[in-house]
């Protein structure tokens, strides 16, 4: 969320901003109602005032004069209650528009319609080449019963899938090797974090009311978190933190699900797209600074870089054009993998900031060297999320025969060096 004050100040930025976003957003109805919420107020401020001014008058009037001083109360109350009720339904309007104004993409973010406009910036080594046909990670991991597809789908439904044997020890192999990668790393602080979480961090974070069709919701008004990032960053709602403490960062983990419903007819088969995955989070609060945003913006990604260059997995970096970015984004970075069986790169993280966007919904603050309060600056990239990086990875390793071999970064935690389908 952007500060009013901010917007009133810089329509015409705010304005540019949402189109480059390719967001529909009217900001002059916002100001005019933003006018219209402070008339509101200011008026029931100025009967508040008279309210307190008439109280001591009748306190010391009596008989004629004390009755018509009541008779005036009451009818300044009645005013005052029609205001707050008029006040009430424009702070609804107001606060709606509020949450639909897009964070402004900054300069270097390229224009574009969608993700097919997002620009290169690095690669790192070239496409896997085989000698044979490459097959997809569906063929070989059915035929060396890592996944159960068909039986996934009986018991949860489409995209549900059963990963077993070594398709289970291989996942457990990458999370047991990103956790020891961040905690070797150090200055994180990992946690395992909920993924029933309430409303009001998914606000927090921008993920609704914008994608609420995509979200899982009970009965209890809860929501299944589609990322880690969204309990996280509730972690700190609603508090000071002390800036001493600047920069905290998070490994978070939790189970994940997405109801995928903009993906009609996209990967239908296989561990790419689906419902229930499982998700390592880079989450960073820090001072409200532009350029450590950006410092801590290449970091995280840089993270991301190294434990990719150790599984030995091709990949480029891409700069999402401003029309592949969420409303409070203000720019982000894909990370996308080699996949063989398409002969493509498929996007396996992802890396944003969102300056003091999501830290004003949750409300997260801290003092400045002056005891100033200001609102944190966030940001988040996906460390590992599995099973999409499986399939990326058995499609690299496979062998001519059929078999899997083991990244080396993955020895110490599967203890073999190939996948065969033996027991």
């Amino acid at each position: 969320m952007l500060d009013i004050k901010f917007i009133r100040e810089n329509a015409d930025l705010v304005k540019a901003g949402a189109a480059k976003k390719h967001i529909t957003i009217d900001i002059d109805k916002l100001i005019s109602v933003d006018d219209e919420r402070k008339r509101i107020r200011q008026e029931l401020d100025a009967k508040k005032a008279e309210q307190n001014r008439r109280s001591s008058e009748i306190q010391r009037a009596t008989g004629l004069e004390k009755e018509q001083l009541l008779e005036a109360m009451r009818q300044l109350k009645n005013g005052m209650t029609e205001g707050e009720e008029q006040l009430k339904k424009v702070m609804e309007e107001w606060q709606l528009l509020m949450l639909t104004v897009p964070n402004i993409p900054d300069i270097s973010v390229p224009e574009g319609d969608s993700d097919a406009d997002n620009v290169e910036v690095k690669k790192w080594n070239e496409p896997t080449e085989f000698s044979f046909e490459p097959k997809s990670h569906v063929e070989l991991m059915t035929a060396l019963d890592m996944v159960d597809f068909e039986r996934g789908t009986k018991v949860a439904g489409f995209r549900g899938y059963f990963l077993k044997n070594d398709g289970a020890i291989l996942s457990f192999a990458l999370w047991n090797f990103i956790s020891n990668f961040f905690i070797q790393k150090g200055g994180f602080t990992p946690m395992i974090v909920p993924s029933l979480v309430r409303r009001e961090s998914f606000m927090g974070t921008g993920y609704v009311p914008q994608s609420e069709e995509d979200l899982y919701k009970t009965q209890d008004e809860f929501y299944l978190s589609g990322t880690a990032e969204v309990p996280t960053m509730g972690y700190h709602m609603n508090e000071v933190i002390e800036a001493k403490d600047f920069p905290i960062k998070y490994f978070s983990f939790s189970p994940c699900f997405r109801r995928e419903i903009g993906a009609h007819g996209k990967d239908t088969k296989g561990l790419v797209r689906i419902h229930e995955f499982y998700k390592f989070e880079q989450v960073v609060l820090c001072e409200a600074s532009h350029e450590t945003s950006v410092k801590y913006h290449e970091e995280l990604t840089a993270n991301v870089e190294e434990m990719l260059q150790l599984l030995k997995i091709p990949y480029h970096v891409v700069v999402n054009s401003a029309g592949d970015l969420g409303l409070g984004q203000v720019k982000k970075y894909d990370i996308e993998c080699w996949m063989p069986s398409e002969g493509k790169y498929r996007e396996t993280h992802s890396s944003s900031y969102f300056h003091d966007f999501q830290t004003r919904r949750l409300n997260i603050r801290y003092r400045d060297e002056n005891g100033e309060l200001k609102f944190a600056h966030s940001l988040n990239n996906t460390a590992l999320a599995t099973p999409r990086i499986l399939s990326i990875l058995i499609e690299n390793y496979q062998q001519a025969d059929g078999t899997i071999k083991v990244p080396e970064a993955l020895l110490p935690y599967v203890g073999k060096t190939i996948i065969d389908g033996k027991k």
